[in-house]
């Protein structure tokens, strides 16, 4: 018998343990303010029109009868995947009053990032919704066997709703072409509705025709929040925290700087929940503005160095170039050919072949989407015509650094540059 790896000691042995003593001075309610949390209708602000949309989507499978397909846009914290949720949650419930039976199912690519991650949590999801057990494993197969374990599970259902949320960081679009056309393969009687969420606005327009033709979707745009919403769902999460513990100037403040972030009321979330974790870690009996701007700026750069390090290696060196370019340079923006050049002499120190030059650009442009970088047209006069310049709008030491984590790594790159 292997000995256990996690020894727990005996109750009675940890009566004045740190660990049991509660702290209650600050939060109330922190689920609240969890990313994941699935709010009451009456804590969602300012989707009214978004709510209908997908409303009338679905609605059909409260009924048996097929629900739509959607691709849903938007940038990150702009409410897609809460209504999405929300919405579904609602259809599942009255969908059971009617006798109906819907399965619900929600996947992140983020961390799903695979056709077979997402075929396992499908199917394992569907398995949990169900009577039946297959005992589906956890490893061992491939996507088209936990694709099959999902159809069989779906012989006793009427309905499936999917969520696939950031469904650009699967590279391809294999799930919705299964998925869209399970019906007409007769792998299944059961009725799919699908909800893929991109932060990418050109998501559809790089799908094979195949799915386009059969996937037959309604594409949706959410917008960034304003100001004054972020205020308002920060208002309504209040209950989140101890009664007279926010200073008046701390949702204002919180909210001020998810706006000038486009509307992000995740950040915003995250941001008043870091400041009051401030507080109670420090020990002080309120949160204030001075709790909010320590963790914006902590929060700043943490999501920034996530979202380099969770990008494919060309995205980092096209950025890498960018950030080396500016850095070494007393210009502030770049000709996409100027950038192409200094990236092949990346991939060339990485031992990489580099991608085209419109690809390159394609990348240049999803850092822009993400707000990292900014382009712009202008022209250069009779000898050069009209081009694209791209600045980066973030340090460039913090970018040259996180690309490259290992300092070694990007000394030796920049080394190489430098003598190129």
């Amino acid at each position: 018998m292997p000995n256990d790896p996690i020894p727990t000691p005996d109750p009675e042995d940890l009566a004045d343990d740190p660990l049991t003593k509660r702290n209650d001075s600050i939060f109330a309610r922190r689920e609240l303010l969890r990313i994941g949390h699935v709010p009451d209708s009456d804590r969602i602000v300012g989707r009214d029109a978004e709510i209908k949309d997908i409303e009338e989507l679905l609605q059909p499978g409260v009924f048996g009868d097929p629900p739509g397909n959607a691709i849903v846009y938007g940038k990150t914290g702009s409410g897609k995947s809460l209504v999405s949720r929300h919405v579904t949650g609602r259809v599942r419930a009255i969908a059971q009053t009617n006798d109906v039976s819907l399965i619900s199912a929600y996947i992140d690519c983020d961390q799903a990032n695979t056709i077979t991650r997402v075929a396992r949590s499908l199917s394992q999801q569907a398995e949990f919704q169900s009577t039946r057990s297959l005992n589906i494993p956890d490893k061992g197969i491939g996507s088209s066997e936990y694709m099959d374990y999902l159809y069989t599970l779906l012989d006793d259902a009427d309905v499936l709703i999917a969520i696939i949320d950031e469904i650009d960081k699967l590279g391809d679009d294999e799930i919705l072409f299964k998925l869209s056309r399970a019906e007409e393969s007769g792998k299944t009687d059961c009725y799919i509705g699908v909800v893929a969420i991109s932060n990418k606005i050109e998501y559809y327009e790089n799908l094979d025709e195949r799915v386009k033709s059969s996937f037959q979707d309604d594409e949706l745009v959410f917008h960034p929040y304003d100001a004054g919403q972020i205020r308002e769902i920060l208002s309504k999460r209040r209950d989140a925290f101890q009664p007279d513990v926010l200073e008046d100037g701390v949702i204002p403040r919180v909210a001020a700087l998810a706006a000038r972030e486009h509307g992000d009321a995740r950040k915003a979330i995250e941001i008043l929940s870091s400041a009051g974790k401030l507080a109670a870690r420090n020990g002080d009996s309120s949160v204030t503005e001075e709790h909010v701007d320590a963790a914006q700026d902590y929060a700043e750069m943490s999501r920034f160095q996530e979202l380099i390090r969770g990008s494919t290696p060309h995205s980092k060196y096209v950025l890498f170039a960018l950030a080396y370019l500016q850095k070494s340079s007393l210009k502030q923006a770049f000709s996409t050919g100027e950038i192409y050049r200094v990236y092949e002499d990346v991939c060339k120190s990485e031992g990489t072949n580099p991608l085209s030059h419109q690809r390159v650009l394609e990348l240049l442009k999803e850092w822009a989407f993400s707000d990292v970088t900014e382009n712009r047209h202008t022209g250069g006069g009779k000898s050069e015509g009209s081009y694209r310049e791209h600045s980066l709008l973030r340090d460039s030491d913090m970018v040259l650094d996180t690309v490259f984590e290992q300092p070694k790594t990007k000394q030796s790159i920049v080394s190489d540059l430098q003598s190129s």
